[in-house]
């Protein structure tokens, strides 16, 4: 008996799983690379558990929904029509915003709840907090983000081998403008956003394969086991058109780089078959978002994204590789020829009947202005929001530190392996400069090509130094007479200087020579830990504590203002203030306002901006046209009760101004750092360019203005407990700093100040 059940037990060890030690290693590190990063992108915490910004709050409301009431039917997304924005119009969800990431996260959560993950953060009256599906909304980004740099070992790894894999891993996970947009609270597009480009570079570089390739024959390639990575691909691009508005760039970069392919003589059965599954799958998900003009599933025609000028190439290619095919299976010029005038004349017929139906569409003017810059300057609104502006070179250094001097060496590399991969990838990095150079918010595109190339310049620098290094174990006649590339003495100090280069950047920082209590540490390490955007009261310094006025303030909102109207013409509460605040004051307050970070209705942002800016009877009369009850504004001013220019509307006046088309400077042209003042002018009587006493006067325009008094009375109530401003029409409701008793954000010597006013309408007769 004993014997058998030893002969059993043997015949079940083979079956253990063997795991190599480079295995071992290699998953070993990128365990580390995982910890690391998430270790990162949760420092955010030490401000508290919210979520980052202004569009994850959206975000969230959406994703809510979904696991409340369904994508589909009578009360799912698809038919969400929310009266808490745009009041009184309402927002049709479907057709604003995209279901991407609010459909997978409510799924994830979904899955996860059923396997009884918990969510919970413990007893808090936050009701917010209390929420599990914001609390999984909070950790998203975290886990997103840390997951992209195993996707970015894989596509390193197959562009240069491990080595590059797991440097490109590990500077991914370190990348300062990575780090912003999938930090603690950063629920947003680019927490899926980045993953999928990844995903989608890899299973499209393994659909069509290397050069050389031995399919002879488009049925071959169709039917091949190649197929799958191509159809991953474009179930990955769909999900990418369904979820960010960088989809265009991506499309349009494949088929860039397919054409490229085609121009250096690559063309293949292989690649035609890949290139008409993925765009085929990816085309037919996007012909079913209501974002991008679809008003049923598959609606081809009827879709604008499908014509838009940055979808166009993808056509023309797709007749350049059915000539390519064409012109394989002809044995004569006459009959290549035939075919190219064939396909040419077709495809001008297509072209026309769509120009003249119409169904081609131009770009929209936030994605023009990213191929012409000089076009935000025709929309005021564009200039306004701070992620739209372009970059300049402090901005990419500081993102991407030694990075960006590494970059065009792996760029080299990479243009040097003249690889499948290796072309897409240089295409890839190319054009993202550019991108990143038009948009602030698209440098998170260069992240990736600059992890890589950082990495792969590295590998193949340190590779011939390494090699002098290391002594043959049994060397021969031959090899000793062979003579090294490099001598050992200088291979070891190149080593020791990218070490030292490496350490001095992610370890000790840069800031090493300043005094020991200015040093701040490793750059993305101060990137980092940075406060959420709420959680640091919206000022631009990073304070040593929680900065709870705005939170106070919504929660004040949510729970001392009668609910808004579920429907126009009842009566409820309405808010009025910048846009920059509807997200929040819908989201955590839960109350209705006018305008939102949406953008969307530029004339009723013009109103808004119009009431700001007019005097308080003006302004009267726009918001009794829209029955609001309260109205929002938000300051910061220093200890001494100077305004501060760390945040506030005082900063963004300006834009009240432009986007309705009135003249700032009319309103005062006294600039102080770059900022205009509100209120106030300078002349400059000594014409030495520098303001000086006698030289600075109020603007009488600017200090009559609705903004100019909210802000003022505020501060001044809230420093002395009185003020000179008398206001006609709006009393205080809730200020979030006590009268006399200003408490500055912890570390610093600003104070946030959110007002609340209640209005008092006149009488009709007044």
């Amino acid at each position: 008996m004993k014997i058998g059940i030893t002969r059993f037990l043997r015949r079940i060890v083979p079956l253990r799983p063997v795991v190599s030690h480079s295995s071992l290693l290699r998953w070993s590190i990128l365990t580390l690379i995982f910890i690391l990063a998430f270790t990162l992108r949760l420092l955010p915490i030490r401000w508290g558990y919210y979520l980052n910004g202004f569009d994850p709050y959206f975000q969230y409301r959406q994703t809510r929904y979904i696991v409340e009431n369904g994508l589909f039917g009578e009360k799912g997304w698809v038919s969400w029509h929310d009266y808490l924005s745009w009041y009184p119009w309402g927002n049709e969800i479907h057709l604003r915003a995209y279901p991407g990431l609010p459909a997978f996260a409510a799924a994830l959560y979904m899955v996860l709840d059923m396997l009884n993950v918990p969510f919970t953060l413990g007893p808090t009256l936050d009701p917010l907090q209390s929420d599990p599906i914001y609390v999984f909304s909070v950790i998203f980004p975290v886990v997103m983000g840390s997951l992209t740099c195993i996707a970015m070992y894989f596509l390193g790894r197959e562009l240069g081998g491990e080595a590059v894999g797991m440097l490109a891993a590990l500077f991914l996970a370190l990348d300062n403008s990575h780090i912003s947009r999938t930090s603690l609270g950063f629920f947003d597009d680019e927490s899926v956003g980045i993953p999928s480009i990844l995903l989608f570079m890899i299973f499209f570089n393994r659909a069509i394969g290397e050069a050389g390739s031995t399919v002879k024959s488009l049925r071959e390639a169709i039917l091949s086991s190649r197929t799958a990575y191509a159809v991953a691909a474009g179930l990955i691009l769909g999900y990418l058109t369904a979820t960010w508005g960088a989809s265009r760039y991506i499309i349009t970069l494949t088929a860039v780089f397919v054409l490229v392919l085609l121009v250096i003589g690559r063309y293949s059965p292989r690649l035609l078959s890949s290139y008409a599954i993925t765009f085929s799958i990816a085309l037919s998900i996007a012909s079913s978002i209501p974002r991008l003009g679809s008003r049923f599933p598959l609606d081809f025609l009827g879709t604008r994204f499908i014509f838009e000028y940055g979808v166009l190439p993808v056509y023309g290619v797709f007749f350049l590789l059915l000539f390519a095919e064409a012109s394989r299976r002809a044995d004569t010029k006459a009959k290549r020829l035939y075919y190219f005038t064939a396909l040419g004349i077709l495809l001008a017929i297509i072209f026309i009947v769509l120009w003249i139906t119409g169904k081609i569409t131009p770009l929209g003017a936030k994605f023009m202005s990213v191929l012409n810059p000089s076009i935000r300057f025709a929309y005021p609104l564009i200039e306004s929001i701070a992620e739209h502006r372009p970059s300049n070179w402090r901005m990419l250094y500081y993102n991407f530190g030694i990075g960006v001097f590494f970059f065009p060496v792996g760029l080299y590399f990479a243009a040097m392996m003249a690889t499948n991969l290796g072309i897409l990838v240089v295409i890839y990095g190319l054009t993202s400069i550019f991108s990143a150079s038009s948009m602030i918010r698209l440098t998170i595109l260069m992240s990736p090509p600059i992890s890589l190339f950082f990495a792969l310049a590295i590998v193949r620098i340190l590779r011939p130094f390494a090699l002098s290094l290391k002594e043959p174990e049994r060397p021969s006649r031959r090899r000793e007479k062979m003579r090294r590339p490099f001598g050992k003495e200088a291979s070891a100090a190149v080593l020791l200087l990218i070490f030292i280069l490496l350490t001095l950047v992610y370890v000790i920082g840069t800031d090493f020579a300043a005094p020991s209590d200015q040093r701040m540490g490793p750059r993305f390490y101060v990137h980092a830990y940075s406060p959420t955007t709420i959680s640091s009261g919206h000022l631009s310094v990073r304070p040593l504590g929680t900065v709870r006025d705005w939170l106070n303030a919504l929660m004040w909102l949510r729970l001392n203002t009668p609910p808004s109207p579920s429907r126009p013409g009842e009566a409820g509460t309405i808010v009025a203030s910048w846009w920059d605040y509807g997200y929040w004051i819908t989201t955590i307050a839960n109350r209705s306002t006018l305008v939102d970070n949406g953008t969307w209705n530029t004339t009723q942002i013009q109103l808004i901006g119009r009431m700001f800016m007019s005097t308080e009877e003006e302004a009267i009369k726009i918001l009794r046209r829209f029955n609001v009850t309260h109205v929002l504004v938000f300051t910061t001013f220093d200890t001494q009760g100077r305004m501060a220019m760390v945040g506030g509307d005082h900063m963004k006046w300006m834009w009240m101004a432009k986007i309705p088309g009135l003249d700032p400077t009319s309103f005062g042209n006294l600039t102080v750092g770059g900022t205009l003042i509100l209120g106030w002018d300078w002349i400059d009587w000594n014409r030495n360019g520098r303001p000086e006493r006698g030289e600075i006067m109020p603007n009488l325009k600017g200090q009559n203005t609705t903004l100019y008094k909210l802000m003022t009375y505020g501060m001044e109530m809230t420093i002395q407990g009185f003020s000179r401003i008398e206001l006609k029409y709006f009393e205080k409701a809730y200020f979030s700093q006590e009268e006399r008793f200003p408490h500055p954000a912890p570390g610093t010597q600003y104070v946030a100040l959110v007002c609340i006013y209640k209005i008092n309408y006149p009488q009709e007769s007044d």
